[in-house]
């Protein structure tokens, strides 16, 4: 059971948190702009994986992770950006990883959708600047294994 919540948290925090859904057709005009103008470097991603999997494992710890999982979800951005910004321990995980709110929000997506653009994966649903998809090209060797990590693929049981 813990280990399917784990997987659900994964792609919950990894993919939807930032998302209003997995959907580019959800995702309004100015957050599909944020997601192409979001600038990565490699310090920056390094960040972003370090800081998502520690906020997977800190939402996994919350008694009540599941209410608030499905809450979230159906949350708007600014709604789920408040819900970060008055979670203090959230604050504290952004912080150790000089992340903003919005930095989470638009970078995590953004270098998702950059490794899986840099994969040749297609979809309606991933947006990626030709710049991050380049970057995420130049690193895939080094990011997708941390980022892999961070989703807990490739994990024994």
């Amino acid at each position: 059971m813990r280990k399917i919540a784990v997987a659900f948290i994964v792609v919950f925090v990894g993919w939807t948190v930032a998302f209003p859904a997995a959907q580019t057709s959800a995702l309004s005009p100015q957050a599909q702009q944020e997601i192409q103008n979001y600038s990565l470097t490699l310090p920056r991603a390094n960040e972003l994986i370090a800081a998502m999997e520690e906020m997977t494992k800190y939402v996994v710890s919350l008694p009540n992770f599941q209410e608030r999982m499905a809450k979230t979800m159906k949350m708007t951005p600014a709604e789920r950006k408040a819900q970060l910004e008055g979670d203090p321990k959230a604050m504290a995980i952004l912080k150790q990883h000089n992340l903003t709110t919005q930095d989470y929000l638009v970078g995590v997506p953004a270098l998702r959708m950059a490794l899986m653009a840099a994969q040749g994966l297609t979809a309606p649903n991933i947006i990626a600047s030709p710049a991050n998809v380049a970057f995420a090209k130049a690193n895939l060797a080094t990011l997708k294994p941390k980022m892999d990590a961070a989703d807990g693929i490739g994990r024994g049981k």
